[in-house]
C-alpha cells in the first residue's frame, strides 16, 4: 500500500530509529459543503448595475422568443436552468400552435411602457415590465438575483 493511502504514519527519532506507527489525523473539516465554495455565489446589490435595464431587455427578448423571432439560447446566460426549462416548454407550445394555425413566426412590434423595480432584499430585484403592442398589452414579471457578480433571472412570468 502506498504511503498516501496508509492509515498510519511512522516517524524517525533523532537517533534514526523508527518509532511506532501513529494514526493519521484528518485535517479536513467534516462539515465541508462543496456548494458553499463552488456553487453560485450571491452578490450584493451595491456591486451590481441597475436592474431596470436588464429587466426591460429580458422582457423584450422573452416576447421575441415566444413569437419565434429569437432563439432561446441567446438569453441562457441571464436566466437560471429552471427558467430556461420553463421557457423552452412555452416555446415548444407556441411553435406547435403556430404550426397548426399555419402562422409564420414574426418579430412583434411593441413599445416598453412602465417598468417597476422593487428590491425586497440585498441582491434581489423584482421587476414588472409592461409592453404595449398593436393589439394588446402584456406584463412580464421578472425576479432577478445577484449571482456570481451579475444579475440572473430566477423567475419569469408572462401575463
Amino acid at each position: 500500500m502506498s504511503a498516501l493511502h496508509s492509515t498510519a504514519t511512522t516517524s524517525k527519532t533523532q537517533s534514526g530509529a523508527i518509532d511506532s506507527p501513529r494514526p493519521r489525523v484528518n485535517t479536513r473539516k467534516a462539515d465541508f459543503i462543496e456548494e458553499d465554495f463552488f456553487g453560485p455565489q450571491p452578490t450584493s446589490s451595491k456591486s451590481l448595475p441597475d436592474p431596470k435595464v436588464l429587466a426591460e431587455n429580458l422582457a423584450r427578448c422573452v416576447l421575441e422568443i415566444l413569437s419565434g423571432a429569437r432563439d432561446l439560447e441567446q438569453i441562457a446566460r441571464w436566466v437560471t436552468d429552471d427558467v430556461h426549462r420553463v421557457l423552452l416548454t412555452r416555446v415548444h407550445v407556441a411553435t406547435r400552435a403556430r404550426a397548426l394555425k399555419k402562422i409564420p413566426a414574426h418579430r412583434p412590434s411593441f413599445s416598453i411602457g412602465s417598468t417597476t423595480v422593487c428590491q425586497p432584499a440585498d441582491g434581489v430585484a423584482e421587476c414588472c415590465v409592461v409592453l404595449h403592442g398593436k393589439a394588446r398589452s402584456r406584463s412580464i414579471a421578472i425576479r432577478l438575483e445577484g449571482l456570481d457578480g451579475r444579475w440572473r433571472a430566477t423567475a419569469i412570468h408572462v401575463l
